[in-house]
């Protein structure tokens, strides 16, 4: 193949979800994808297949209401470069594109390179009306935003925010005596400020919660210092000097911690740990008594 030159897509076939914003279509993308059999979705400016974000930056994560449109669009040359030969190098047989309307995903595909819209599934096809109420007053009152990729893979792109893991049920036809089921997950994104008003979560806070959990781990006399450093974007490298009780194997308590730190940190705040540096301070003797 010659360099620089971007391989056809053949046989695709281009489905959209339309319908308007807060309606739930990001919560329903996975199962219109299954049904559809599209192995990529493009939502919000990212390219999503499986359980990985290919490219893109989320239009959720924008400041601004132009911001999420541009992002949305593609409208970065550079950014819609990448995301067409990240499309036409994955070769997929289906694609699901997510607007709020019709003009608008016809300008992604149009954007993206992309054969014209196989079929058109609007948003009250796939959700009663007390579904989309629901997600109504999910946007609208409580910020929460639904990403169609796991919570893992998504904090890589929103470091800082809260996310909680959400899960859909999808069935497999194996054969017609036999139906199969999986799980699928999905991730929530409520970002720092909500319609309470602003949540931060301070130094002090992910200091005693690495102390607590670190202190819990066999083998750990005390956690020691622990410092927390900021990144630009990445989210956070946490810092353990710990003293180790002398009978320990020392590596395999520093993985320890490094693991439960990590799990820990995450899960209760939602911000995204880039590295768990451990440095063993001290050690000291266990007295049996």
């Amino acid at each position: 193949m010659l360099a620089g030159v971007v391989p056809e897509v053949s046989e695709v076939n281009v489905y959209a979800l339309v319908g308007p914003s807060g309606t739930g279509k990001s919560h329903r993308a996975i199962m219109v994808a299954h049904q559809t059999g599209s192995d990529i979705i493009i939502d919000d400016g990212l390219i999503i297949k499986g359980d990985q974000i290919l490219v893109g930056h989320t239009a959720k994560k924008q400041p601004t209401r132009i911001g999420a449109i541009k992002a949305a669009l593609f409208l970065d040359p550079v950014l819609a470069g990448l995301a067409k030969n990240t499309i036409h190098t994955n070769n997929p047989k289906g694609v699901l594109i997510l607007g709020t309307s019709l003009e608008m995903v016809q300008r992604i595909a149009l954007t993206l390179d992309l054969p014209e819209i196989t079929r058109v599934i609007d948003i009250n096809e796939v959700a009663s009306p007390e579904d989309i109420k629901k997600a109504r007053i999910n946007r609208t009152r409580f910020s929460r935003h639904v990403i169609p990729a796991p919570t893992m893979e998504v904090r890589k792109s929103f470091p800082g925010t809260l996310i909680e893991p959400l899960k859909v049920l999808i069935k497999k036809d194996r054969d017609k005596f036999y139906q199969a089921r999986t799980w699928m997950e999905q991730a929530v994104v409520r970002p720092t400020f909500t319609f309470y008003g602003r949540l931060t979560i301070s130094e002090g806070a992910i200091t005693s919660i690495v102390s607590i959990t670190a202190g819990k781990v066999s083998g750990v006399k005390n956690p020691g210092r622990i410092h927390v450093l900021q990144t630009e974007e990445d989210g956070i490298v946490i810092e353990i000097l710990p003293v180790l009780y002398y009978s320990t194997y020392l590596p395999g308590v520093s993985k320890k911690i490094q693991t439960v730190v990590k799990e820990r940190v995450e899960y209760m705040t939602g911000i995204s740990i880039k590295a768990v540096n451990v440095v063993v301070k001290d050690i000291a003797l266990k007295i049996e008594r």
